[in-house]
């Protein structure tokens, strides 16, 4: 359990419309600042990305303050302790998508794929296969050097570099995962979101990790699951259990 010293880390993604982005950015960035805050935040027209990390009372506040913004109502975090504050800086950035595919047609503000609850996936990883039957396939859609840290037993990975590479890799292997059950996974559920949805857009029965690997570590602790989870701020790495790298 974190002591009271403790820096509070999180993180949170949300796709809704943001018609101002530009005009957004130095609103929260002084915010941010004048709260003694650091990390990064990312706006698109798309969405949200943010990292935060400070003291409690200061980051829930300042995640509350932008709740009261209609556009970030349904902002859901995930949290995690550390001893020293892992971030350098406070950056407010402006970029074209919130986690870059370079597919324009996927907007999931416009609707989600499906998603799986961590505590139904770790049943049907239990189990074996999934409530129908049908066998499970686990996708991590990571970058292969944040694979090598750690993943879930068993799961596939296309050694893809960046994100970008994630459509065509998913074409050459759509023959191979018709009739499976297809479950996307990546660090904080960004990338396995917008993954659901190209595979379901080209035929593959796909659905999303809820929250992703830390939201599955929350919840679920270690089961399935070996070696750490990276994460990008000089933590560098998570154990089930969300704690630091020692």
């Amino acid at each position: 359990m974190a002591s009271p010293a403790s820096v509070l880390n999180v993180s949170a993604y949300l796709f809704t419309q943001i018609d101002d982005p530009a005009a957004l950015q130095p609103v929260l960035r002084e915010r941010a600042r004048d709260a003694g805050l650091r990390g990064t935040i990312i706006l698109a027209e798309e969405g949200i990305n943010l990292f935060l990390a400070g003291e409690a009372e200061i980051v829930r506040g300042f995640v509350a303050a932008l709740r009261a913004d209609t556009r970030f109502a349904e902002l859901r975090t995930k949290e995690s302790w550390s001893d020293v504050q892992p971030f350098g800086k406070m950056l407010v950035k402006v970029k074209r998508e919130i986690i870059r595919m370079d597919h324009p047609t996927i907007r999931p503000a416009a609707g989600r794929a499906p998603a799986v609850a961590p505590a139904t996936l770790r049943r049907w990883l239990d189990q074996g296969a999934d409530d129908a039957g049908r066998e499970v396939v686990l996708l991590d859609t990571r970058n292969a050097f944040e694979v090598d840290y750690g993943t879930f037993e068993g799961s596939v990975d296309w050694r893809i570099e960046r994100f970008t590479q994630f459509p065509d890799a998913a074409g050459v292997a759509r023959d191979a995962l018709r009739d499976k059950t297809v479950v996307s996974f990546c660090t904080g559920g960004i990338r396995c979101e917008k993954a659901a949805i190209h595979l379901r857009e080209i035929g593959v029965d796909a659905v999303q990790l809820d929250g992703g690997i830390l939201g599955y570590f929350e919840h679920e602790g270690g089961a399935h699951w070996r070696g750490e989870c990276f994460v990008f701020d000089e933590r560098e790495a998570l154990s089930p259990d969300l704690a630091p790298r020692a």
